[in-house]
């Protein structure tokens, strides 16, 4: 929500992250280069505008063409604050969410094959993945503003509406919207196709892919696909929960209610058990979650079953994203 009266200090808030940019344009920061390729994705908003779902899906297209794949994260809210830690080594999550944040937890366990690390230095991460687990593509997970790595593409995840907002504090933004330009490729998602289309033209269409979150389903917390729910009970602890509601609205006949709480929230034992009874209450046949709340959601104190909806995103066309990421590749192999 923007809050115009800050808008002050917001404006404050993104000169001083256009001046850090300034200072690594002008190489009075230095950058770190990695001898592997880095493909960076972010957004300029603190939340919302679909960066996990591009970073799984992206490591899947590399995993699909046979390159091995690793995850960098800033494992935020987590309480690791060491150089590297490795939540997954492509067989086994080897670290939990209170430790390494949510975010690389729920990676680790829905990508087989690819390695998560976390670390507040990304470019210490990235050598110390490299030193383990040898030569693979780094995928950089909410790096648009984490400029200390060089990297061989930049992807942003930009909502529609980010281009009318302000900087934190009067608004959502890191920085300011024109900050979008610095972006190889932007991914756009929101509003609808008219006004997605007016933000490709302002921004260059060459550069600008739509992107759309697709419902796979629901899952049980083992992984195993479950029917859909006849009406369910939403919990969530997300940036916009209303299009985790609107995604599960198309998957089932209706639903009994639904309860939001602040992004990263740590659910508590006695929550779930709250929220399991006033469910039951409402005649609800399920908890369902996202698959990011999943890794910290005490489930056995809930009697009613928990499931989790899945989604990816898909960029259209999806062979233009995969061009852009073959071409950064190829480029490092040159």
């Amino acid at each position: 929500m923007s809050r115009a009266w800050l808008a002050p200090l917001g404006g404050l808030y993104g000169l001083g992250a256009a001046a850090r940019v300034a200072l690594y344009r002008r190489r009075l920061l230095s950058q770190a280069h990695l001898p592997s390729p880095v493909i960076s994705v972010g957004n300029l908003s603190v939340g919302g505008s679909g960066k996990t779902p591009v970073v799984a899906r992206i490591a899947e297209l590399l995993q699909d063409a046979g390159q091995p794949v690793a995850i960098l994260s800033r494992g935020y809210r987590g309480s690791f604050r060491g150089e590297s830690l490795i939540v997954g080594d492509g067989s086994q999550v080897l670290a939990g969410a209170a430790e390494a944040g949510d975010e690389p937890v729920m990676l680790a366990r829905s990508l087989p094959g690819v390695v998560v690390a976390v670390g507040r230095r990304r470019d210490l991460v990235g050598k110390a993945v490299l030193q383990r687990f040898g030569p693979r593509v780094l995928v950089l997970d909410d790096g648009f503003q984490h400029l200390r790595l060089a990297r061989d593409l930049d992807i942003l995840c930009l909502d529609a509406a980010d281009l009318s907002d302000r900087p934190l504090p009067a608004g959502r933004l890191r920085e300011f919207p024109r900050a979008a330009w610095r972006a190889d490729l932007i991914l756009l998602s929101g509003a609808d196709d008219r006004r997605r289309a007016r933000c490709a033209q302002r921004l260059g269409e060459g550069r600008c892919l739509p992107i759309r979150r697709i419902p796979r389903g629901f899952f049980g917390l083992d992984g195993e696909s479950r029917p859909a729910p006849l009406r369910p009970f939403l919990v969530a602890a997300i940036a916009r929960p209303e299009r985790f509601r609107a995604d599960v609205d198309t998957l089932v006949p209706s639903l009994a209610g639904s309860a939001f709480f602040r992004d990263h929230h740590p659910f508590t034992v006695a929550e779930v058990a709250e929220l399991d009874r006033r469910a039951r209450s409402l005649g609800a046949d399920a908890l369902v979650t996202t698959a990011k709340d999943a890794v910290r959601f005490p489930s056995a104190a809930s009697a009613l079953p928990v499931l989790v909806l899945r989604t990816e995103a898909r960029a259209e066309p999806e062979e233009r994203l995969w061009e852009r990421l073959l071409a950064a590749i190829g480029r490092r192999a040159a």
